[in-house]
């Protein structure tokens, strides 16, 4: 099993980043939105703790910036519905601390957040994991660096995040303000154009 790759970070595609190792194999591992992993700029060499998932048509690599990150969404996936698409849109909610604090502090409202991940499974992960994961204090919630989105400009990034703030998930945001297609527009009417799309 694939369980560190450390390689140069090559480019970002859908959720994910393209890593070629020193041998010249390159590789494409899914990342959290939230990932600091992403906070890297193409040509960089990156270490990536990976899982591997292998099924009958195909394997994927989902990779953590931490060996503490890896080990919750590891967690995450055993509880039943929870595959590894589910568990990197939980993931992508907040650090892994906020995430275990959430679970811990039985708040399914945050982790039903994530995209795809409805009540009845948030309740689920709680129930199987709120006396499993780590004890941690109360994260700093507002404190957060927020990671860079590639290939938006300054104005479509903060209008993504204006909208995350709204409620709705990053690739939702993602996907409004891609729809928006003036360029050169303020963060202030590429959300307003946005909201058109979304609702």
């Amino acid at each position: 099993m694939i369980r560190n790759i450390k390689g140069e970070y090559l480019y970002y595609d859908k959720g994910s980043m393209i890593i070629e190792t020193s041998g010249g194999i390159g590789f494409r591992i899914y990342v959290a939105d939230t990932s600091p992993l992403l906070l890297h700029r193409e040509g960089d060499i990156v270490n990536i703790f990976t899982y591997m998932q292998v099924k009958e048509d195909g394997m994927s690599l989902y990779g953590f910036s931490k060996l503490d990150s890896l080990n919750l969404f590891e967690q995450l996936i055993t509880v039943k519905g929870v595959g590894p698409k589910a568990g990197l849109a939980i993931m992508s909610t907040g650090s892994a601390d906020e995430i275990k604090y959430s679970i811990a502090n039985k708040d399914a409202t945050a982790i039903a957040k994530a995209q795809g991940v409805g009540k009845k499974t948030a309740e689920r992960v709680i129930l199987e994991l709120c006396d499993k994961v780590d004890s941690v204090p109360m994260p700093d919630m507002g404190g957060t660096t927020p990671v860079p989105i590639p290939g938006l400009d300054k104005a479509r990034q903060e209008a993504v995040m204006a909208l995350t703030t709204l409620g709705y998930s990053k690739t939702e945001a993602e996907d409004a303000i891609g729809h928006v297609t003036d360029e050169g527009l303020d963060t202030e009417t590429y959300i307003k154009k946005a909201l058109k799309y979304l609702l």
